[in-house]
């Protein structure tokens, strides 16, 4: 797979979603990148990347959102896509529920949810999301080492700062053992919407028992530290955390792999946090 197949495919299946919604919402563009892959379940090399395509459905009422996202469930389930979330069809009771599926036969990640806008009235703001699944830029036509999307440059002073005390507070938190003999310097790599700074490391091998209790303080930290966090189901059935931070934009992953170990990533917008030093 190529980038430009990965991020075509995921705007092919965001349009199976909206294209048929009523009322009609505007996309708006809020975590389009291309970045160094979490391995959900597996333990292949870590040089490859995952498409990240996410969107807000603005332009409709607040009220409308729980709606827009029946109609995505509604549009994928025709596309014969499968549930992912521990409640298949999604909590309706919630006033902010969310669905979670995945692609077939291509195993992309899709996933529709409501943000809070207005919790009096039940008002909200519905926003899609999809991720493809890891692999090598055979488009690029360079070594498996180099990808396309991953080009190396200066790095940001700040962001770096502010990529490894995230991921430091990630550590602290899971209580869990440093691999070692890892490279897990920060990365800065560009794509068409800007500069990102990634930090990508793992803990040593763990049993499950201890996997259960890291991931639970990890949440709890995260939680606590003023993250928005989404639980997404690995193939191999595990729990995985998504989390993104308000004030800077920062995304983090952490995922339980197939080796017992735990994969940590953190990415940090650049501009973001630039703009948080003004």
């Amino acid at each position: 797979m190529s980038e430009r197949h990965a991020i075509d495919r995921a705007e092919e299946i965001i349009h199976q979603a909206v294209d048929g919604m009523s009322p009609k919402p505007i996309l708006k563009p809020v975590g389009n990148r291309t970045g160094p892959c979490i391995a959900w379940d597996d333990n292949r090399p870590d040089d490859r990347v995952q498409v990240h395509r996410s969107y807000q459905l603005t332009g409709v009422p607040g009220a409308e959102a729980k709606k827009l996202v029946r109609q995505a469930r509604d549009a994928w389930v025709k596309q014969g896509y499968r549930f992912t979330s521990a409640t298949a069809d999604g909590d309706w009771a919630d006033p902010f529920p969310s669905v979670n599926m995945r692609s077939k036969p291509d195993d992309f990640s899709v996933e529709a949810l409501t943000g809070v806008v207005d919790r009096k009235t039940g008002d909200g703001l519905a926003a899609i999301t999809v991720t493809s699944p890891c692999f090598l830029d055979v488009g690029s036509g360079k070594s498996s080492t180099t990808p396309s999307a991953l080009r190396s440059t200066h790095n940001d002073e700040r962001a770096e700062r502010q990529v490894l005390a995230h991921s430091s507070r990630i550590y602290d938190a899971l209580r869990a053992p440093h691999a070692p003999e890892q490279d897990d310097r920060p990365r800065t790599v560009q794509d068409a919407d800007g500069t990102w700074l990634h930090h990508a490391w793992s803990t040593a091998p763990l049993t499950e028992d201890e996997t259960f209790r890291a991931m639970k303080s990890a949440q709890e930290h995260l939680a606590s530290a003023g993250w928005t966090v989404r639980h997404l189901k690995t193939r191999a059935g595990s729990s995985s955390i998504v989390a993104r931070h308000a004030d800077d934009d920062s995304i983090a992953q952490i995922a339980p792999s197939s080796t017992g170990a735990i994969r940590v990533a953190v990415t940090v917008p650049a501009a973001a946090v630039l703009r948080t030093d003004m």
